[in-house]
């Protein structure tokens, strides 16, 4: 179904209303901090938030029910902010303090807003059905490579491969792991089946993404068999009740590590992005740029270009070629 266009006296209206809840809610955590005792600010970890209501970690893993200040900024899952205590349990976000890094996602506005802060690594999760799509992993990857963070790929289900099957699977996408990627594949139903991923994930603060069938919720539900026990802490936290489950949430898995699950990453579009961040996000490239005979080469027919003749030598897999230039084709002009 089309999304209906909002009319400039509708944006107005939705502006408005926006703007005087941002203004009670404001309002709201000031009084707060006013009628609470003055406390010493403390650092603090956002596990989640839905609308006002964020759980926060505090140093020594309890959690604690928070408002914020609105003049703060957005505040996300995996912020590291500074509160400060009111009541038993509560508290205020005074502060976020800075970001290393920040998952974001453009909304139908093309505004872009952040869905998570500080994670290290994103896992692209695979699966025999519904088949792997290159091109989406390849749009995943510019993702990572332009947030500054690692990125994995796990097949999933591998227990519904046979021995040629599985071959063919790395047939077709074993070049990831020539290009710095790591392969793995998984299986929750196998004794072991999880261990290569658990290995990549110790010491991460990771979120995993990938088409809708691959199994990512089962996935979840396997690497963290203490989940009903850490949502239930952090219902109760963060007074979401049922809504817990819909909101961009942290777990701590228990061989070490954090596990970002987000709903708001089920599906993949791009945000803005330059030509230029566009080529930074195909990692093979790097040595190529710069090279061709024109300085303004599109790498697609030129004479001279330092990529196409990588490709004939096998450097670039032909593929990643060609998504990159169907990628281009679709960025959004400079405003």
């Amino acid at each position: 179904m089309a999304r209906r266009k909002l009319t400039q006296r509708q944006r107005e209206r939705i502006g408005a209303i926006q703007d005087r809840r941002r203004r009670k809610l404001q309002e709201r955590a000031e009084q707060v901090l006013e009628e609470s005792d003055t406390r010493a600010p403390r650092p603090g970890l956002v596990i989640t938030r839905h609308g006002q209501n964020l759980a926060v970690e505090e140093q020594h893993g309890g959690l604690i029910h928070c408002l914020f200040r609105q003049n703060i900024g957005h505040v996300v899952c995996g912020d590291r902010v500074v509160w400060q205590p009111t009541t038993p349990g509560e508290g205020v976000v005074t502060a976020i303090m800075e970001r290393t890094t920040a998952l974001v996602r453009p909304n139908f506005s093309g505004e872009e807003k952040p869905l998570a802060a500080n994670i290290s690594q994103l896992v692209v999760v695979l699966a025999p059905e519904p088949g792997p799509s290159r091109y989406l992993i390849d749009q995943y990857l510019v993702a990572a490579e332009n947030i500054g963070v690692g990125a994995v790929l796990a097949l999933n289900k591998r227990d519904l491969l046979d021995p040629q099957a599985q071959r063919r699977f790395l047939s077709a996408f074993g070049d990831y792991a020539h290009i710095g990627y790591p392969l793995v594949q998984i299986s929750a139903r196998e004794a072991a089946g999880l261990t290569p991923l658990h290995q990549l994930l110790h010491d991460h603060t990771s979120i995993l993404v990938g088409q809708s069938g691959v199994g990512k919720s089962s996935l979840i539900n396997a690497l963290l068999p203490d989940l009903n026990l850490q949502v239930g802490r952090l219902s109760r936290a963060s007074r979401l009740g049922r809504h817990t489950t819909s909101a961009t949430s942290l777990y701590h898995l228990p061989g070490g590590g954090r596990l970002i699950d987000s709903p708001g990453v089920r599906s993949f579009r791009f945000g803005r992005i330059t030509r230029a961040q566009l080529e930074a996000g195909f990692r093979e490239f790097t040595p190529y740029l710069g090279h061709c005979r024109f300085s303004d080469c599109a790498h697609d027919r030129e004479p001279g270009c330092a990529l196409r003749a990588a490709l004939d030598t096998g450097a670039i897999h032909h593929q990643r070629l060609h998504n990159f230039l169907h990628m281009a084709e679709k960025l959004l002009p400079d405003r």
